[in-house]
C-alpha cells in the first residue's frame, strides 16, 4: 500500500473530538460481498485464511482500499481464541460455529485451559503487525466476543434461535455459569491485550446474542463480568466499543460501563438513544438491508441518520449489523463517499 498520512478521524470521534468529516467503517466490511474474497474462499476456509498472516492482512485491508473507510477491522472470527482453551470448534459452511464438546457442568468449565497468545495464536498477532507496520493508514480495530455470546455457542453446541439451553444453564447452574463467565472474561482480556500490544488501536467487544436477556438478568448474570472486562481493558488506553444485536433495551446498561463507544443496531435511532441519556460516542446504525434498495432510498436514509448523529461530535457511522453477501461493492463505495462528503459540508 502506498504510504499516506495517517487518518485518525475514527480515533478522534471515539474520544468525542471534532473531525473534518464523520468517520465510518462497515461491520463485516472484509469479505462476503467482495469478488476477491469469494475467490479466496473457494480455496480456503475462514480458519485457514486467518492462519496465513499475509493473506489475512490482505483481506483486512482490501475494504479500506476499495471503500475508503476510516478504520479497518481485523479479519478473524470471535471463535478464534477458543481452541486454545480446549473448545473443539469447527466453522461449518452455511451453519456457523459447531462445537463438539459443549459445556454441561461446572466440571466442563474447570477443564478449560488458559490462552497464551504468542504461542496459541501467533498468526493473529503477526497479521496485526503486518497491517499496522506496513500497510494501513487508518486505525486497526481488534475485537473479541463477549462471555454471553461465546457461552451461548459453547452450551448450545452451535448457533441457536432462542438460547433455551444457555438460559436454562444460567438459571439452573449459577455456580457453573459464573465460573464460565470468569473463565471467558480472563481469556478475552488476555486476548484483547495481545491485539493492542501487537498494534490494534481500538477494541470492539461483540455480544451479538445478549439481546436474548432482559434487563434484570443482564444486570444479574452479565453486567458484573462486562464491567470487569472493560475496567481491565481501560489500562490499554485505546477506545473500547460495545456492540450487540437486538439489544436496544440494554443500551443504557452498556452506557454505564467503563467504555467509550456504544454501538447501535437499527432498532434504536441515534436521536432516541440521546433522549435516553446516552452521551458517549454512538456508532451506527443503517439497517444493512437498505443497502439492497435503490440509491435514492439509501441516500435519504443516510441523510436522516447523519443529521441525527452530527448533532454531536460523538458519532461514528456504521451499519446496524454486518454487510450482506448480496450487497454490491459499488454501493459501499457510494455510501462511504456520501457520508464523507455530506458530513464535510456541515457548518
Amino acid at each position: 500500500m502506498e504510504s499516506k498520512q495517517f487518518n485518525d478521524a475514527f480515533l478522534k470521534a471515539c474520544r468525542g473530538e471534532k473531525t473534518n468529516h464523520v468517520p465510518l467503517w462497515f461491520m463485516r466490511q472484509a469479505g462476503r460481498s467482495q469478488p476477491e474474497y469469494r475467490a479466496i474462499k473457494e480455496k480456503y476456509g475462514l480458519f485457514e485464511i486467518t492462519h496465513q498472516p499475509e493473506l489475512s492482512a490482505y483481506v483486512t485491508r482490501l475494504p479500506v482500499e476499495q471503500y475508503n473507510t476510516d478504520a479497518a477491522i481485523l479479519y478473524k472470527d470471535i471463535m478464534t481464541p477458543l481452541p486454545a482453551i480446549g473448545v473443539d470448534v469447527e466453522i461449518k459452511s452455511g451453519i456457523g460455529p459447531v462445537i463438539s464438546n459443549p459445556i454441561r457442568s461446572v466440571r466442563d468449565v474447570e477443564m478449560l485451559g488458559e490462552i497464551d497468545p504468542e504461542s496459541d495464536i501467533p498468526y493473529i498477532l503477526e497479521t496485526i503487525r503486518i497491517l499496522t507496520k506496513e500497510q494501513l493508514n487508518v486505525p486497526l480495530i481488534g475485537f473479541a466476543g463477549a462471555p454471553f455470546t461465546l457461552a451461548s455457542y459453547m452450551i448450545e453446541g452451535g448457533p441457536s434461535k432462542n438460547y433455551n439451553k444457555t438460559k436454562a444453564f444460567m438459571y439452573a447452574e449459577p455456580k457453573a455459569w459464573f465460573a464460565l463467565m470468569d473463565k471467558l472474561a480472563d481469556t478475552m482480556i488476555v486476548y484483547a491485550e495481545s491485539q493492542v500490544k501487537a498494534g490494534a488501536r481500538a477494541i470492539q467487544i461483540f455480544d451479538s446474542w445478549v439481546g436474548a436477556l432482559n434487563v434484570h438478568d443482564y444486570r444479574t448474570f452479565i453486567k458484573p463480568v462486562m464491567n470487569r472486562i472493560f475496567t481491565s481493558l481501560q489500562e490499554l488506553k485505546v477506545p473500547l466499543i460495545m456492540f450487540g444485536v437486538g439489544a436496544s433495551h440494554l443500551a443504557k446498561e452498556w452506557h454505564d460501563l467503563p467504555l467509550d463507544v456504544v454501538g447501535l443496531d437499527w432498532r434504536l435511532s441515534i436521536s432516541e438513544a440521546r433522549e435516553m441519556g446516552l452521551t458517549k460516542t454512538l456508532q451506527g446504525n443503517l439497517d444493512p438491508a437498505i443497502l439492497l434498495a435503490p440509491w435514492h432510498v439509501i441516500e435519504e436514509k443516510l441523510k436522516d441518520i447523519l443529521d441525527q448523529g452530527m448533532k454531536s461530535d460523538h458519532y461514528i457511522f456504521n451499519l446496524g449489523h454486518g454487510v450482506f453477501p448480496e450487497v454490491q461493492p459499488d454501493t459501499l463505495r457510494k455510501v462511504s463517499a456520501f457520508v464523507h462528503e455530506y458530513s464535510a459540508s456541515r457548518p
